[in-house]
């Protein structure tokens, strides 16, 4: 019998005899390649980012090459984006280049594993997180067919490949031995790359990483699990009068608070929900809670129970038991005009940091979320934006 590379690359994936591919040995050439990618340029005085292909021979001219497979969504990684940067910056006048490369597969991240950005592992995502954080090195995208990942073997996010001027690999491992910036005793690759531009062999030659593992795409169908069983989840509807919604404006807990008017009879109302839907999912790992509030007559509870219900709205729902509207919008926040849909981002003891009338752009909230909850653990809470 007869199987196509196409049938038998599926039936490897979603095989659970499956296994990650071991790391590259050291002393092994580096393997080839061939993906597109990412360098950032100044236009006009603003960050663009220009699309081009990439390989192994497109850093012929160097002396040293350093990969280092990282992401955009995983803390860990996020924690060391100021390193690499800096490393790029420290190193690239003495002939080293640095690379780094996503593998992740964006369909085998589940939603809960992004509580700590703003951006997935897509394409379009890398693109994005490469012009917004300035990355001073060329950022490579593998996660369609992870085929440089399958080649290297990273284990977790970020994982450093060290080549000499042979191509040989000469390290293998961590950045350095902290993900918390002011903890750091041992910088290991800062100390191999030191060792190969004076000739030395590097003295420590592998670590462990520590970090997210790789999302390889034989985890698509946890993500899909993943789905089917939030979709599950029970969806309530309850009747809330004024000292509920001034209760949920005053927000006396330790979670920041998503506040969110809707009806069924709105059209931007429905066009926003699953990006509400999505938020939750996200989000709700950490101190976050989306609370969403129908505007609905009270008659049309049952509506606005089966809208909550086809969007898997698991999430807390009331329905504002009155026909007084103003007094709703007194209770919910004054500057309201009556608009809908209205969004309220309310930090815990009440203050405002973000209010939207009509459909919310979702990766600008996003945005202020994980800024507010802190990007990464060992991250304290910024200041509160704006009145």
């Amino acid at each position: 019998m007869i199987v196509s590379k196409a049938i038998w690359i599926t039936l490897v994936a979603s095989s659970t005899l499956w296994a990650a591919p071991q790391p590259l040995p050291i002393g092994s050439p580096a393997p080839q390649f061939d993906l597109r990618g990412f360098t950032v340029i100044q236009r006009d005085g603003q960050p663009t980012t220009v699309e081009t292909r990439y390989s192994l021979q497109s850093f012929a001219d160097a002396r040293i090459l350093a990969f280092i497979f990282t992401c955009n969504h995983c803390p860990t990684a996020q924690a060391y984006e100021e390193r690499i940067k800096r490393l790029a910056a420290d190193y690239r006048e003495k002939g080293v280049a640095l690379v780094c490369i996503t593998s992740n597969d964006p369909r085998a991240v589940r939603l809960d594993e992004l509580g700590y950005t703003d951006l997935g592992d897509s394409y379009e995502d890398t693109k994005l997180r490469a012009r917004r954080r300035g990355f001073n090195f060329p950022y490579l995208y593998d996660g369609d067919e992870q085929a440089m990942a399958n080649a290297y073997g990273p284990a977790a996010t970020p994982h450093v490949f060290i080549f000499d001027e042979a191509r040989k690999l000469r390290y293998r491992g961590r950045i350095d031995d902290a993900e918390n910036p002011s903890e750091i005793k041992q910088r290991e690759t800062r100390a191999a790359i030191d060792a190969l531009l004076e000739g030395r062999a590097p003295q420590v030659t592998t670590t462990r990483t520590f970090g997210c593992s790789l999302k390889w795409a034989s985890k698509r169908d946890s993500a899909k699990a993943a789905l089917a069983r939030w979709n599950r989840e029970e969806v309530t509807l309850h009747p809330a009068g004024v000292s509920d919604i001034e209760a949920l404006v005053q927000n006396e807990t330790q979670r920041l608070r998503l506040i969110n008017v809707w009806a069924t009879w709105c059209p931007p109302c429905a066009a926003e929900f699953p990006d509400l839907v999505e938020l939750h999912r996200m989000y709700r790992g950490r101190e976050f809670e989306l609370v969403s509030i129908s505007l609905d007559a009270l008659r049309r509870e049952a509506q606005s129970l089966a809208f909550l219900q086809k969007n898997s709205a698991s999430f807390r729902n009331v329905i504002f038991a009155s026909e007084d509207r103003d007094a709703l919008a007194e209770a919910l926040d004054p500057s309201w005009t009556g608009a809908l849909p209205y969004t309220l981002l309310v930090a815990p003891g009440g203050k405002i940091i973000y209010r939207h009338t009509g459909i919310i752009d979702p990766l600008e909230l996003k945005q202020i979320i994980v800024e507010y909850l802190g990007r990464y653990f060992f991250a304290t809470k910024p200041q509160l934006p704006g009145p």
